[in-house]
């Protein structure tokens, strides 16, 4: 554990960052909502991902794969009351390295890169952001795009916004206007 976050490693192969990366990833992205939280970072091998996306992904449990990240937000049981705001558990985030490390791969993105979109955006939806509707998606892409580049790290969708331009271009570091912190009230 790392202060409030803990990292279970179930799966070793090349390319996955070192569990202070991985924690660190993952506090980017609670700095500016609940700096303080507890959660974990599991990184999975694809039996594990595609057992935990089967039983647990309501939208299609008939998906018998591994996908690249899962979040499973805490909520305390029925008549236990939450921990104060900045101390509590939020859940967890389930990273598969293979699929991750397939997808660096096919989108010509820099695999540690993609690890901290990864743990990012598993993060951010324990906070209660989500992409269902296209206004949430673009709320949560920007928010995305705030961290990875305060995390030194190219704008994960510029080189998708180009190609769906058809235009080509090199990915490089974005800075769009920081967008403020979601109210602690919505989250949970």
């Amino acid at each position: 554990m790392n202060g409030g976050i803990t990292v279970q490693r179930m799966c070793k192969m090349p390319g996955i960052p070192s569990s202070a990366r991985l924690v660190r990833f993952a506090q980017a992205a609670l700095a500016g909502h609940l700096p303080a939280a507890r959660m974990t970072v599991r990184v999975v091998d694809e039996a594990e991902g595609s057992m935990l996306n089967a039983r647990y992904r309501l939208r299609d449990p008939s998906i018998d794969r591994a996908t690249n990240v899962l979040a499973f937000p805490f909520d305390p049981p029925p008549g236990v009351a939450p921990a104060s705001a900045g101390d509590r558990e939020i859940g967890d985030v389930v990273v598969c390295a293979p699929v991750i490390a397939r997808e660096a791969k096919s989108q010509s993105k820099p695999l540690e890169a993609h690890w901290a979109l990864m743990v990012v955006h598993g993060t951010l939806h324990l906070l209660g952001y989500d992409h269902d509707k296209p206004d949430d998606a673009a709320v949560m892409e920007g928010v995305e795009r705030d961290l990875m580049a305060a995390l030194g790290y190219p704008d994960p969708y510029e080189a998708d916004e180009a190609e769906e331009k058809g235009v080509r271009q090199d990915t490089g570091f974005s800075t769009p206007p920081l967008l403020p912190p979601r109210p602690s009230s919505t989250i949970g």
